[in-house]
């Protein structure tokens, strides 16, 4: 709409430029007209031997002949009386001006009578060597201008017209081609919506990848909110399950274990207590803080040493004083308490954490390495560990659901988790990438 009004406003202008430049060029061109009928009346002119004007009976130009042909002529004298007139002049009303320097030709539209005038002032001498001035005046009805402005006008608006819709039509055309990958993406996230598509992945423009990709990852995001605010309920469930199993074999038996009982309540209450706030945090996304992972590192190794302190555990660290990430802090407590619980469990009594800040352009702003010396996990059995209720043995107690959610909470955050066997303590190597 904008660009519409924009467009007829400038071809307005347009065609007020065009007619007042053509209006201009037709009043030169007719002054140059007139300035030639009066050099002809000039010609025509000549002083009899009495010292009075005389003209030819015969002019140059046939429409000074004809009454009403709408080209005039007129000498005054000096006094302002018309000495002569052309015939096509008879009963025309005419009245020369007195501020006219001789030699200079001067052109005006006189409105009164709606007629181009052109004024042309000489100083004639006589034989006998005395001076007449005359006043040759030109004058040519304004409707031959008129005419000419009108249809050149009319010529203007019918082509700035056809100009204009063509243009018009262009630009609907180009306006059409140039949204039509909004369309598209508009169309493909209603795909996404009616369940027809994953991602957006149909083929972009340059200008719109930037978009698409950002939706891509809120979309990513949403369906990793979702899927977390899932499995935490299920997460729920599962840690309810063994309480609740030891409160049935307890009311069963009945008899002295009420203080055993109050304490699985209790431990159920703090469970349910734990999920649900996990669980509504990952409802409601909110704006995460800043926290220092140096800092929440010393907290849990200080307290793992206190757990297994029977291993008598050797912890070697490379850490700066600080490191802050935007996260949440109960997120960092997941992946890092699991990992370095996974590394004391595992481990013979050697645990390497190495905490870097590589260079920008590798993408990340972080990389987490936890090696133990420990047997280490097999390679056919990585991926599968960090799937939910799968555990690297059997025999060890676990639920195999700790190291699911270590990667479903660093993916979630754009981060990637890569475990192998460490070549420095021969055990498992944990590789953390967080943006």
């Amino acid at each position: 709409m904008a660009g519409t009004l924009v467009m007829l406003f400038f071809f307005a202008l347009v065609a007020f430029v065009f007619g007042r430049s053509f209006l201009e060029s037709t009043e030169q061109g007719l002054k140059e007209t007139l300035q030639v009928q009066v050099y002809a009346l000039l010609s025509a002119a000549d002083l009899n031997s009495s010292g009075s004007l005389s003209m030819a009976t015969s002019l140059h130009e046939p429409r000074f002949a004809n009454p009403g042909s709408g080209l005039y002529a007129f000498v005054t004298a000096k006094s302002k009386n018309i000495i002569w007139r052309s015939p096509s002049a008879i009963g025309i009303d005419f009245q020369a001006p007195t501020d006219i320097k001789p030699g200079k030709a001067i052109f005006k539209l006189d409105r009164k009578y709606n007629r181009y005038i052109l004024h042309y002032k000489v100083i004639w001498e006589t034989n006998r060597r005395s001076t007449r001035e005359y006043v040759f005046s030109v004058t040519e009805d304004a409707q031959f201008v008129t005419h000419q402005v009108n249809r050149f006008r009319k010529s203007l608006m019918l082509w700035l017209g056809i100009v204009g819709f063509l243009l018009m039509l262009i630009q609907l055309i180009l306006l059409r081609w140039g949204l039509k990958p909004l369309r598209t993406i508009v169309s493909d996230l209603e795909k996404i919506e009616e369940g027809k598509k994953l991602f957006l992945d149909g083929v972009y423009p340059s200008e719109l990848k930037g978009l698409a990709g950002n939706l891509n990852i809120l979309i990513s995001s949403e369906r990793a909110h979702l899927e977390r605010y899932r499995n935490t309920l299920a997460d729920l469930a599962h840690s309810l399950k063994t309480p609740l199993a030891i409160m049935r074999g307890y009311i069963a038996s009945a008899g002295d274990h009420g203080p055993a009982m109050e304490d699985q309540i209790a431990r159920m209450n703090e469970i349910v207590q734990y999920q649900l706030q996990r669980a509504a945090f990952k409802g409601e996304k909110k704006i995460s803080g800043k926290v220092d992972l140096v800092t929440i590192l010393h907290k849990i190794i200080s307290s793992l040493k206190k757990v297994y302190i029977d291993k008598n555990i050797q912890f070697e660290l490379n850490l700066p004083e600080h490191c802050w990430v935007y996260c949440e802090e109960g997120d960092v407590y997941e992946i890092l308490g699991n990992l370095l619980d996974n590394a004391c469990k595992w481990c013979g009594q050697k645990i390497s954490v190495t905490l870097q800040n590589p260079s920008r352009s590798e993408g990340v702003n972080l990389v987490l390495h936890i090696e133990d010396d420990g047997p280490g996990i097999p390679a056919h059995k990585l991926q599968e560990i960090l799937q939910r209720g799968v555990r690297a043995d059997e025999n060890i107690h676990g639920h195999g659901i700790g190291m699911a959610v270590v990667n479903e909470l660093i993916r979630s955050l754009g981060g990637e988790l890569e475990g192998i066997r460490s070549s420095k303590l021969g055990g498992m190597y944990w590789r953390v990438q967080l943006p």
